[in-house]
């Protein structure tokens, strides 16, 4: 795979936390926050390590953090996904 879709990144975030049953994941959310998505760093976490394992990449702990909203996490996931296709 050598991009994550934001479809991609909700199912992940569905299977590995589960979801709230306020928030609609299907709608426009590239720019809420995780924290507003009902996504705390743990879910982000849990999230991330299976994105690790699925994709074999290892990610900046610090960026993720940063990383508050599926935008610019999706961003810093297909960054990685970049780096690894062009070694």
């Amino acid at each position: 795979m050598n991009q994550l879709e934001l479809t991609d990144l909700t199912t992940l975030l569905r299977e590995c936390a589960g979801q709230d049953e306020g928030v609609d994941l299907d709608g426009d959310i590239l720019d809420v926050p995780f924290v507003e998505l009902g996504y705390d760093s743990l879910a982000v976490l849990q999230t991330t390590g299976r994105i690790e394992r699925d994709f074999d990449l290892i990610l900046d702990e610090d960026a993720i953090d940063e990383a508050e909203t599926p935008r610019a996490y999706l961003e810093l996931i297909n960054r990685a996904l970049s780096e690894r296709a062009a070694v």
